[in-house]
Order: structure tokens, then sequence, then C-alpha cells
């Protein structure tokens, strides 16, 4: 008998994709992403979040499998609360990419996300953290360099997250990958690294490919995935750059968008 799912691994996004507003998941979802697993799927969590801002999630969703974390610097084992995979910040390229790009837009608000199960995200003066996720205050910039980063955070007094996210990858391209991954979350990445970098190698331990794929998204962040996965869906409240690339759009991420799209695959 053929599997009545048509694919292997159903890779979704946390923020604005998985996660309602109220950073939670609703019944609905979870049955159908419960339903593509007894089907034969795998999921994975692709989310920008590094694991210490991840991991209760998950733990709350019960997901004992792989999740990709830190825009695919992280690859997580949740049923293990072990980190398989981790990608650090080059800090030297980190400190030239920063110092170009405020030679550019003047003085940013920096976040960095320290490396590790337990990492710490460092929040500097004046940069907003979104929703409620905990961060450790610093205020002299040298603290930001004292131990290894997966990514750092930067925002802007004036200029709204695009026009931030476009400076910041005209100016320092060459020594970071900038990433927009939601209103006021612009990140400076290892050079080269993406979701699509984490979701391939999370994707190789479950022997699973590209052309398995089914993916989520609502950010421009997610793009390189949706380069990668066979098929994608951006949800109803994604960013118009993802909707321009997607294969589909669906429902809002309030509106059970994945749901939606599973149901009709599951027939």
């Amino acid at each position: 008998m053929s599997n009545p799912f048509p694919y292997g691994l159903v890779a979704t996004d946390l923020d604005g994709t998985l996660l309602r507003g109220d950073e939670t998941i609703s019944p609905r979802t979870r049955e159908a992403l419960a339903a593509a697993t007894a089907a034969g799927a795998a999921h994975i969590v692709v989310t920008g979040r590094a694991v210490p801002w991840t991991r209760h999630i998950l733990d709350d969703l019960g997901y004992q499998g792989l999740a990709v974390c830190g825009q695919g610097a992280q690859v997580y084992d949740a049923g293990q609360h072990r980190l398989l995979t981790s990608v650090t910040l080059d800090r030297q390229l980190a400190g030239v990419a920063l110092a170009k790009i405020e030679a550019e837009v003047g003085p940013l608000y920096l976040a960095a996300s320290r490396d590790g199960l337990d990492g710490e995200v460092m929040v500097g003066p004046g940069y907003a953290v979104a929703g409620r996720l905990p961060g450790k205050p610093f205020t002299d910039v040298a603290d930001l360099w004292e131990a290894p980063l997966n990514k750092i955070y930067i925002q802007h007094p004036t200029l709204s997250t695009d026009e931030l996210a476009d400076a910041a990858s005209r100016a320092a391209g060459g020594f970071v990958t900038v990433v927009m991954a939601g209103e006021g979350i612009v990140e400076l990445l290892p050079l080269g690294l993406s979701k699509a970098t984490g979701l391939s190698l999370a994707a190789r331990r479950l022997k699973l490919k590209a052309a398995d794929t089914i993916a989520f998204g609502d950010m421009p962040n997610d793009v390189p995935m949706f380069a990668w996965a066979a098929h994608t869906v951006a949800m109803g409240n994604a960013h118009p750059a993802l909707k321009a690339v997607a294969d589909e759009v669906t429902a809002s991420n309030e509106e059970d968008g994945i749901a939606v799209v599973l149901e009709r695959l599951l027939g």
C-alpha cells in the first residue's frame, strides 16, 4: 500500500508560521501535524531562534525529533536535549561587518546570540526584544565578543526593517549573511549560512532529501529553505518577498494555514 501522504518531510518555521501571535500552536494544527507524522512523514521545526529560545516550545509540543535552530546554525535533537551541530560566527569578520554597516547608516542597537545549549541572548541599550523572550543586558560592546556567537541582531533608530536589511547587505554582504527574519529582526550570520544549510543536514540524518520536503514559512529568511524544498507554502501573513517565490499561499498563522494544506494533502 502506498503512503497516502506525498511528502516524507514537513519543515515548518515557528514564529508567524507554526506559532500564533500568542506563541501557542492551535489544536487543529497539532492534529494535522500528528496525522502527517502518523502517515509516515517526519516534522522538522526550522527556526531563526537559537536553541535556548526554542526548547520550551518543543517541550510543550512533546516534540522528540530534530529541530534546525539559529537560522540553520544549530541542529538540535529535541528528544535527547542535545546539540548535534553548531556553526559560529567569526567574531573578527562580524566586527568588520558592524563597522561597515555603521559607517553607512550610523549607530546601531545590538543584541547577540551566544553559542551552545544554554547560550544567552545578550541585549544592548536601545535594542527592543520581540515578545517575552529573555535576554541578558550588556552595556559595553566588548562584552559581546567574550564568548562564541551564532549571530548578531541589529536594529536602527529610524530605518525600517527592510531598509536596514538592504543597507546591511550592501555594506557587509561580503563578510556575513544578512537576513530579515521578522519585523524588527535583522540578523548577521556566518557567511553562506541559511535555513537550507541546517535543514539539508537534518534531512540527511533522517535519510530524506529536498525532493521529499514540503516547507512552510513567512519571512525572507525562509527564501533559501523554499529554494531547497520540493514544495513550498507561504502563510497568508507572509512577507511579499516570500509569497513571490512560494508554490502556494495558504491561510495565515492565526487561521491554521499549515493545517489547511496538510488536511488537503492527507485527503
